[in-house]
């Protein structure tokens, strides 16, 4: 398969995606080797930057298609979406589960000193944590709980790696 096809195939496969695709999921789609992917998607993602609204950003572990920052304005006027804003609470327990994760909802109790089962089922719920009672520290009462790729995304993270230096005590 030439380059152009397969950065055009790459192009719909993104285009329909509803979440970031990983090389592995574009290569295993399109039977091509990573290094092929790869080098397609690099030119792609120059050809997109050089022209319209569009660009292809890593996010997430994956690749995604994406309104360049300067549309924002306009798309949030056409879309007009409700305010999605999560808490102070929401936001310090997400930042405790990030760094400190696995962590038990005993220790984020402890390191927020208040009861935060509220806030991390409604974190829960909108896919930003994850925890089952299947996953247990030995000894603990209560399940683990780790970020999910939805935080990644939500924050346009592409890994933890790029979280800020977490704060010394």
């Amino acid at each position: 398969m030439s380059e152009p096809d397969l950065k055009s195939i790459l192009h719909a496969l993104l285009f329909v995606a509803d979440a970031p695709l990983s090389v592995e999921t574009l290569c295993e789609v399109t039977g091509e080797p990573v290094e092929t992917v790869e080098v397609a998607l690099r030119a792609l993602q120059s050809e997109l930057a050089e022209r319209g609204a569009i660009q292809l950003v890593a996010i997430a572990g994956g690749y995604q298609l994406a309104t360049k920052p300067e549309y924002a304005f306009y798309i949030a006027r056409l879309l007009n979406p409700p305010q999605k804003r999560l808490s102070k609470a929401a936001l310090e327990t997400l930042a405790i589960i990030a760094y400190e994760q696995p962590i038990t909802q005993a220790q984020i109790d402890a390191l927020r000193g208040v009861d935060s089962s509220h806030t991390v089922r409604h974190l829960l719920a909108r896919g930003l944590r994850s925890g089952t009672r299947a996953q247990r520290r030995s000894g603990e009462a209560h399940p683990v709980r780790r970020y999910t790729p939805k935080f990644l995304h939500y924050f346009g993270l592409n890994s933890l790696d790029e979280l800020p230096e977490k704060p010394s005590d």
